[in-house]
């Protein structure tokens, strides 16, 4: 009995091929992607907010952060700025 239950695990081993864990590492690349945007999302509604209550000093730098992120870590293309849309300042 000993032998089958070795074999079974060395064989169940066996059968993980390496384009299962590649296609583990899309799933992980695109949930941090996700996350990633999600969070760029709260940024800029607290970057809108910010900017609402007069405090564009503080908005205007998150909001170069913000492209910095976009542009550098997710490569995408940077989004206007916030206070660049608006007339207010």
């Amino acid at each position: 009995m000993a032998q089958t239950k070795t074999s079974r695990r060395s064989t169940t081993s066996r059968s993980r091929s390496p384009a299962k864990r590649t296609n583990g590492a899309g799933r992980d690349e695109e949930m941090y992607r996700r996350a990633a945007e999600d969070a760029l999302g709260q940024l800029d509604w607290a970057i809108g907010y910010l900017h609402g209550i007069r405090k564009t000093e503080i908005s205007r730098a998150l909001a170069k952060n913000r492209s910095y992120i976009r542009s550098r870590m997710l490569g995408e293309p940077e989004e206007p700025l916030p206070t660049e849309q608006t007339g207010e300042t």
